[in-house]
């Protein structure tokens, strides 16, 4: 199966600066029943700093092809996050990512 893009179908997200959003993503386009799930997020306004233990609360889970996000919460307004999903399908290691746009 041949991967055009590793971001996800869904593409940029918002997310205000006072929610907090558990993501899921479908793996289908990578594989299926997904484990070894890790959630990275990177600050691309900072020069794609790890800000993950900042902006994230509980920890990521997967149910058949779908994969939940821990809860991303704490996002500075004006500011783009690059969140990196990585998965073990079989064996192989998929990492997929979507950004998040923060707003007032």
């Amino acid at each position: 199966m041949a991967i055009v893009s590793r971001e996800v179908r869904e593409g940029l997200q918002t997310q205000g600066e006072d929610e907090q959003i558990a993501y899921s993503i479908t793996t289908t386009p990578w594989g299926s029943d997904p484990s070894s799930v890790a959630v990275v997020v990177k600050d691309e306004s900072a020069a794609f700093a790890d800000v993950t233990d900042t902006v994230t609360s509980g920890s990521a889970s997967a149910n058949g092809d779908i994969i939940t996000t821990p809860i991303i919460k704490s996002l500075a307004a004006g500011r783009t996050y690059r969140v990196e999903v990585k998965f073990a399908s079989g064996a192989n290691v998929f990492e997929c990512y979507f950004r998040i746009r923060a707003e007032r």
